[in-house]
């Protein structure tokens, strides 16, 4: 199993980094290869500015750093995103990681007409482990966008059988000890779930 797990968070002590900490350690036990990308410590760049938005389809003329990130993604078959929800969404640097990274010829094909082609289509599991600071139903009167984006508009582009897990910790900001403990043991039974033989393509 090759994981690429996304890290958001500008605090190294939040709970966030709790949850990631549990998500990666959890993955240990199973023997997947993971790889951590942890966008803050590597002051990841989130602005898709004039010049390689002109050049959004050239695949030749691609950074860096654009192109190691895209190789890790065509390398994972569990790809699991770690970060806080912030205004119902995801925080600015995972928003423009999305942009920049989520490319032509990486996670999708243009189309002549019609949709865009999915081309991951090698993740065939599919997480999202955040925080809220709003109530369960609040998140769902607003929409809950940063899960669609992720479950639904990016799951489009996986696998046709992606395997999808989703874990919130809701009222943050009013969490305690027990809160935070009963949610890290929510954690490792989706990491465990998601990523047992049982079911594999589902």
């Amino acid at each position: 199993m090759h994981v690429l797990v996304v890290y958001c968070h500008p605090h190294e002590a939040s709970f966030t980094a709790a949850v990631r900490d549990e998500v990666t350690a959890c993955l240990e036990q199973t023997g997947a290869e993971t790889r951590l990308v942890d966008l803050y410590a590597e002051a990841f760049q989130p602005v898709l500015g004039k010049v390689e938005w002109s050049a959004y389809e050239d695949t030749g003329s691609r950074s860096d750093d654009i192109l190691r990130h895209a190789e890790l993604l065509k390398w994972c078959d569990t790809l699991i995103f770690v970060y806080p929800t912030w205004w119902y969404g995801h925080p600015a640097i995972l928003k423009g990681w999305m942009e920049r990274i989520l490319l032509p010829g990486v996670a999708f094909e243009m189309p002549d007409g019609g949709d865009i082609r999915p081309m991951l289509r090698n993740v065939r599991r599919l997480g999202v482990f955040t925080t809220c600071g709003a109530s369960r139903w609040l998140t769902f009167v607003v929409g809950a966008p940063g899960r669609k984006t992720i479950l639904r508009g990016i799951g489009l582009l996986c696998h046709s059988r992606v395997r999808k897990t989703f874990v919130a910790h809701y009222r943050m900001d009013s969490s305690t000890d027990e809160s935070r403990k009963r949610h890290l043991a929510r954690v490792r039974k989706a990491v465990d779930k998601l990523t047992s033989s049982s079911g594999a393509g589902r």
